[in-house]
Formats: C-alpha cells, structure tokens, sequence
C-alpha cells in the first residue's frame, strides 16, 4: 500500500485529477476489465499496474486490457521494482504505454506524476 500512496502523492503534487480507481489485486483487476466490455462503463483514460501483483501478475493484467473491446487503447504505465530486461521487453510485447522503474527516493517517486500528467496531455485527455 505504500506504493499506493506514494502515487497517489505523485499525482496530487502535478495536478493529474479525476476519478481514481484502485484495484488491490490482478484477478480483481482481470474482472473489473471484462465487466468493461460487459456493462455501460466507461474505460479509464491511464490505467497504473504493479508488475508485481498478488494472484495475477501486472502483466496478465496489461494483457487483458488490451484484449479488452472498450480498454484496449487505453494508455497503460507499469510501475515495477524490476530492471529486468525480459520484464521491459514483455511489456512492450504486451503493449504497455509506458515502463517506470519505482524510483527509491521520495522525492523521486513524486516525480513520476509528471510522466502520468504527460501521458495524458499526450492523448488529450487532462
């Protein structure tokens, strides 16, 4: 949950707003995009994954998203612990927007809101 908050400061400290939902776990996520195609809903504008995530990986995730009729071009930025390359190259096969290795500082954690509030101003959509 501290890498939750941390984003959550992340995105406070550059202005991104707007409707936040979190999802504590790959399956719950899995679901919550298959009920997407299911249901009136709309799809998010950036959709934040964990690689790492209890019960179903960020990956799997990031994969149902964009098999996913209403999410599939939705911008996706996985936020790893990861250096790994074979975690980069997935993602990209996977089609994530972007991969942001977790900084270790604070003060470096807080700055990747810029990198969400510039996905979005990329796409029109902030």
């Amino acid at each position: 949950m501290a890498d939750v908050d941390l984003a959550l400061q992340a995105l406070a400290k550059h202005g991104v707003t707007g409707e936040l939902l979190l999802i504590s776990d790959g399956d719950r996520a899995v679901r919550f995009i298959q009920d997407l195609d299911a249901r009136p809903m709309s799809c998010p504008d950036l959709v934040i994954v964990d690689l790492n995530l209890p019960k179903r990986s960020g990956l799997e995730v990031l994969e149902s998203v964009r098999k996913s009729l209403k999410s599939r071009d939705a911008l996706v930025a996985i936020l790893s612990s990861s250096d790994i390359q074979q975690d980069r190259t997935d993602a990209e096969r996977l089609g994530a927007s972007r991969y942001i290795r977790k900084p270790l500082h604070l003060a470096e954690f807080i700055s990747i809101g810029a990198i969400f509030k510039e996905m979005l101003e990329t796409c029109g959509t902030a």
